[in-house]
Formats: structure tokens, C-alpha cells, sequence
């Protein structure tokens, strides 16, 4: 069974941090969107299993109650049987009974909200529209329409913030009472309006001090850091996600979109123009075993419970010791072993990137 991404691309404004595909809402594209996401899917699903799909963007909430309708018509196409999830995104503001009756009838079982502060500057820095009294009464209103499976974003190390406006924004997610929590440390990424405008980061000590914070405040009450970035009840974590990080295949459809199908990864063109005309794809690339174990590696290591060295071994044929320069890393104590699993510590997956440096 195979996962599937869906990429909405239209958002109502744009985010100052966001780098991802996507265009102000415009009523004249969704339809003719749409139908050229309709014909990707006829043309390159192999009519197997799906086991998630994850609604993304953009801003799928930003469609309008008809052009959601016509999208999860469209996703009729896939072999739903076994399915056991279907996350939709949606911003604060978009969400009213209209949505959430809507959602509900089509199937959604899970909701990722993007909160991303409650403090009113820090929403400002971001051009989020949101307060958080919005915050609170959405998220009522979604459970009032049966959602039990919530995720919330929270973005930290904003320039504007402060260790204590942080804290505050940690302890009201935990008054959310939400089963996943998403925590995100602002990267500046290159074509955001923060680029443009020469935003600097704040220093790594206070980000690291932040990433120190929330891993200590949510493990304390009951969430389970299973991934560098999510934490979640137990049981409820992203069954979605987890297909990318334990390097399971997926399809990608929709602008700027990628997949993993059939040993190839493959990336969606980020031209509107191109993609209304059939032209999907921007490129392929058949991944070698040497790239796949690497990538088994890097993906795995995201994980805090790590990688199965009995699972690596009947995957590639190959020991993980003899493909990887892992004995530094064990002395030193960036990595562990515990029950055939070899993972890094929670003390360390903040420097986790530098730790896959000196393996590979």
C-alpha cells in the first residue's frame, strides 16, 4: 500500500516565511487546476491500495465548499478499502461549520491547523490573520463536529519573540488539549518576503534553549517525541509522515508536488502554466541502492526510535554497519543502540545534520 500527497496551492494571503508552491486564491484557476490534477492521477496512478492521504498546500481550506466537494469526487479514484487516513490542512480563519460539516462528509478523520503563535506580534511577523481567541473557538468547533485527531503548528525562534513569550505560546497549545503538536524553528528560506527584507535568525544558543524547552515541557505532559520535529499522544502519531520517514513509497500530485514510486523520485513542475497543459513532471530519477540505503539512513535517523538493523539488513541484503561509518558516532555517543534499533539520543537529534555528516 502506497500513500498519497495532495498539493493545494492557493492560499487567501501569503505567510512571510512560507517558501512552498503557491498563489493568492484566484476563483478563475481551481476548476481548470482541478481538472489537470484529475488527469495527473488518471494518468499516473497504478490503481493499488492507499492507506493515507494528506491534503496539503497552500491552503486547502482557502477552496470553497463546492471545489472541496469536486476534489474528494476526484480522490474517488483511489482504492480507498483500506484507507486509515485523511489529513486536511486548514488555516484558522477558514474553519466554520460549512467547512467542518463538509470535511466530515467526505471522509477527513484528521485536521492540521496551522496556529503557529498565539502572541500577536509574532502573528504579525508572519502575516498570520489569526488571534488567539480564533484559536480557541475553532478548535472547539472542531471537536464539536467530531474531529478527535488534531494537529497544531507552532513556529519558534521567531526574531520577535523572546524565551518568555515562547514559553507562553507552549503552555497555550497545551490548553489546546490537541493529540499532535508540529514544532517548527524558522528557517529563512531564500524567495520568502523575510529574505527580501534581510530578516536575520536569531542566535543558535537561544534556539537550541527553545528546542530544549519544548522537548522537556511536552514529553512531561504526555506527548511522545517520536520525530526531530512531532510529538504526539500515543497512538496518534502522523501515520502519513511516518511513510516518508521509514522510506515507504508515495504518490505526490499537484503543483510542485514529489513522489517516490517504483525505486524513482520524481518533482512536480512549481509552473501553473505547464501544469494546466499536462506537464506534470519537472524531473525523474531512478535512485540507486547506494542512495536508497542513504536515504534509509537520513530518514530514519529522524526518528527517535531510530532504524532496524534486522529490518535494514533483510531491505538492502547489507549490513548497516559495513555501509555506514557508524563506530565514531556510537563512541562518542551520537548514536545508541537499544533493542536492535540504532537511533540518536534525544539530547543530540538537535544536531542531527552533523551527526549524519560524520556517518556518511
Amino acid at each position: 500500500m502506497r500513500a498519497v500527497y495532495i498539493h493545494i496551492p492557493f492560499c487567501k494571503s501569503i505567510c512571510s516565511y512560507c517558501d512552498f508552491c503557491k498563489f493568492l486564491y484566484d476563483k478563475k484557476w481551481i476548476d481548470l487546476y482541478l481538472d489537470s490534477l484529475n488527469q495527473e492521477i488518471t494518468e499516473y496512478y497504478e490503481n493499488d491500495k492507499v492507506k493515507s492521504i494528506y491534503i496539503g498546500g497552500g491552503t486547502p481550506s482557502s477552496l470553497s465548499i463546492d471545489e472541496i466537494n469536486k476534489l474528494f469526487n476526484i480522490l474517488k479514484k483511489f482504492n480507498l478499502s483500506d484507507i486509515n487516513e485523511i489529513t486536511f490542512e486548514c488555516n484558522v480563519n477558514d474553519i466554520n461549520d460549512g467547512l467542518l460539516k463538509t470535511l466530515h462528509m467526505n471522509g477527513v478523520n484528521r485536521l492540521s491547523i496551522g496556529i503557529e503563535s498565539f502572541n500577536k506580534k509574532n502573528l504579525n511577523f508572519m502575516n498570520r490573520n489569526h488571534n488567539k481567541k480564533d484559536i480557541f473557538e475553532k478548535i472547539k468547533l472542531c471537536r464539536d463536529y467530531g474531529f478527535s485527531n488534531i494537529n497544531v503548528d507552532l513556529i519558534y525562534a521567531l526574531p520577535t519573540e523572546s524565551m518568555f513569550t515562547f514559553k507562553r505560546d507552549v503552555n497555550n497549545i497545551l490548553k489546546l488539549g490537541v493529540e499532535h503538536i508540529s514544532t517548527y524553528s524558522l528557517i529563512i528560506e531564500d524567495h520568502t518576503m523575510l529574505s527580501y527584507n534581510n530578516v536575520k535568525s536569531i542566535s543558535e544558543e537561544l534556539d537550541y534553549n527553545m528546542y530544549k524547552f519544548v522537548c522537556k515541557k511536552l514529553n512531561k505532559k504526555g506527548y511522545h517525541h517520536y520525530e526531530v520535529s512531532n510529538f504526539s499522544k500515543i497512538g496518534y502519531e502522523s501515520r502519513h509522515n511516518l511513510t516518508y520517514w521509514n522510506n515507504e513509497e508515495y504518490y505526490g500530485f499537484g503543483l510542485g508536488s514529489h513522489g517516490y514510486i517504483n525505486d524513482t523520485r520524481y518533482e512536480n513542475t512549481r509552473n501553473l502554466n505547464k501544469y494546466l497543459n499536462g506537464e506534470y513532471r519537472l524531473n525523474e530519477l531512478l535512485v540507486s541502492m547506494q542512495e536508497e540505503m542513504e536515504n534509509e539512513l537520513i530518514l530514519g535517523l529522524r526518528k527517535l526510535d531510530g532504524i532496524s538493523i534486522n529490518e535494514f539488513y533483510q531491505k538492502f541484503e547489507k549490513d548497516i554497519y559495513k555501509v555506514f561509518k557508524l563506530d565514531e558516532a556510537l563512541n562518542k555517543g551520537y548514536l545508541e543502540i537499544k533493542n536492535g534499533m540504532i537511533y540518536i539520543p534525544e539530547n543530540k537529534i538537535y544536531v542531527m545534520n552533523e551527526i549524519i555528516n560524520m556517518i556518511m
